[in-house]
């Protein structure tokens, strides 16, 4: 489970930061509230894959530090509307000002796991795997990439310090394939692959030649590819100790993945997941404690 490694102090501070944007000068409600203890649960109200639970006890716990709370499921997995997913027991304040933001943060993740999840089933028996973007809501870069986990997903990369991937410019500004993975691989301070992002056949071609650890083959049709892929898997071959590469391809149509996939390719990346994806409605129900 990837969920305990998310919970970092950036994510904390984070969390209370999005909490305090609600909260503001103080919830108005909260005198109606006073003395009361509360139980509630969080129930889906559509089918998909529920992710962003993992949030809940942080942000409660910053309003209630004795409040409890219970996954009923685990992040990912199919939910059916009216399941329960997660059960509260805090003051009663406490669970009504981290409401919406708790919600609205596991809706949106929720969205996209389920999104995810449904490209993946498309790649299915393929060997091929489904990789984000960058394409992410900045703040929520993080949390984004952990619901494409949680949806079946790799993440590419996180930032533009853990991989290098070079562009129709830099190729341009820096005079050509050889030359651009030359200046990168020279200069990176720490081990990092070097991927070439190709959009002509020429292109990919160079990139293997000149070593590329990875080719991201940008709107190439599904019949190009199966022309294409197996003729770069063969310059691969030819490489010294005939280095691997690992063939992406990107700028494809979500709705045929399976296309794309009988060319033989490693990985297919998409934003769909983050930026075409639906929020899951989710809602909270209360009971007062013995109630």
């Amino acid at each position: 489970m990837v969920a305990p490694l998310l919970i970092t102090p950036q994510l904390r501070a984070q969390l209370e930061a999005w909490l305090m944007e609600d909260l503001g000068r103080g919830d108005l409600t909260a005198p109606a509230l006073h003395g009361c203890h509360g139980v509630a649960h969080w129930v889906a109200k559509a089918e998909g894959r529920f992710c962003g639970g993992v949030l809940v006890e942080p942000l409660l716990c910053l309003l209630d530090p004795a409040a409890r709370v219970r996954l009923l499921v685990e992040e990912g997995e199919l939910v059916k509307p009216g399941q329960r997913v997660l059960e509260l027991d805090a003051e009663a304040q406490a669970l009504v000002a981290m409401e919406r933001t708790a919600l609205n943060l596991a809706m949106r993740l929720s969205g996209i796991a389920t999104a995810t999840a449904a490209l993946v089933a498309q790649l299915k028996g393929s060997g091929v795997q489904l990789a984000d973007t960058r394409k992410t809501t900045p703040g929520l870069r993080v949390l984004e990439k952990y619901a494409v986990r949680c949806g079946g997903g790799l993440n590419h990369r996180m930032g533009l310090d853990d991989a290098a991937m070079l562009k129709e410019n830099h190729l341009a500004w820096a005079g050509g394939v050889e030359a651009a993975m030359a200046a990168v691989r020279a200069s990176a301070p720490w081990p990092a692959p070097v991927i070439v992002e190709a959009e002509t056949e020429m292109e990919a071609i160079a990139a293997v030649r000149a070593g590329a650890d990875g080719v991201l083959l940008d709107e190439f049709s599904p019949e190009e590819l199966k022309v294409l892929v197996p003729r770069l898997r063969d310059e691969a071959r030819a490489r010294p100790g005939a280095a691997p590469v690992v063939l992406e391809a990107s700028g494809i149509q979500p709705d045929a993945l399976a296309a794309y996939a009988a060319s033989g390719l490693d990985l297919i990346s998409t934003s769909a997941p983050v930026t075409r994806s639906s929020w899951l409605d989710l809602s909270m129900r209360f009971t007062l404690a013995g109630g």
